[in-house]
């Protein structure tokens, strides 16, 4: 399945479905962290659904809906088409953009190593 990027309402969205596991559009909204109305939130969901981020099934007269993808495989899929896309795939670009606008002290990127050479 290709990833593509969600906005920031999708995103938000997604976050509630992640938190929430199967549910209705009102158990998602419970789970939001911003406020938003419960109409523009059913339209996100469908739109979630039409691009293959949710899978829907009748219980009654209600529509539940759970993920079709986990929160783990967004991340990765996004992040490596992000990598891609702004940093020419290279993980070394991401880290040195990073480090030249003082995001990353010596420290962290000392503790990033170690986690590198902790995987061997």
């Amino acid at each position: 399945m290709m990833v593509e990027k969600l906005s920031q309402q999708e995103e938000e969205a997604m976050k509630a479905v992640w938190r929430n596991g199967e549910g209705n559009v009102k158990s998602f909204l419970d789970n939001l962290d911003v406020e938003i109305p419960y109409t523009t939130l059913a339209s996100t969901i469908k739109n979630l659904e039409k691009k293959g981020y949710l899978i829907s099934r009748m219980v009654g007269n209600a529509y539940l809906y759970k993920p079709a993808i986990t929160e783990e495989e967004y991340k990765k899929k996004f992040m490596n088409g992000f990598v891609k896309e702004y940093f020419e795939n290279s993980y070394k670009e991401l880290v040195n953009f990073f480090v030249e606008q003082k995001k990353l002290s010596p420290s962290e990127l000392k503790e990033i190593i170690e986690m590198i050479e902790g995987r061997k």
